[in-house]
């Protein structure tokens, strides 16, 4: 299971509501007990593509978020990118371009206001991975 705040999830839905009509991403960095992540920052990232099909970070800003979530001691746990019109699902071309199996891809879709996770293995099969939302109190 993934856990991101309330927080982090309004910050990907400003976010992608700002990039529109492109997909917006990032990475969550955060930590990883068991099989337990939590999400405790979002780490904004540019779609150099300028898509709204398809995303690609900035080799610069990734590096960049890799040396930051190091150096606070937190682990990238999530890639996330927004889908603009279409649902919360893995497209034909996220499967295609996702590549790290260990990794929660999350996809937030701004016209349903719908956040979901997802896994993929080497052989590109696509598992959802569960994503709770907590409360400031949580």
């Amino acid at each position: 299971m993934i856990q991101i705040s309330q927080q982090i999830l309004d910050e990907i839905r400003t976010q992608a509501l700002k990039e529109i009509p492109n997909e917006a991403c990032g990475y969550l960095a955060g930590t990883i007990q068991g099989q337990l992540r939590r999400a405790v920052k979002r780490l904004p990232l540019t779609n150099v593509d300028a898509s709204p099909e398809h995303f690609s970070f900035s080799p610069q800003e990734q590096f960049s978020a890799v040396k930051q979530a190091r150096e606070e001691g937190l682990e990238l746990i999530s890639v996330y990118h927004s889908h603009p019109v279409t649902p919360a699902r893995m497209s034909q071309e996220d499967i295609r371009l996702a590549n790290d199996t260990s990794t929660i891809y999350l996809i937030y879709a701004v016209e349903h206001n719908d956040l979901k996770g997802f896994t993929i293995d080497r052989e590109k099969k696509v598992s959802t991975h569960p994503v709770e939302v907590l409360n400031a109190s949580e």
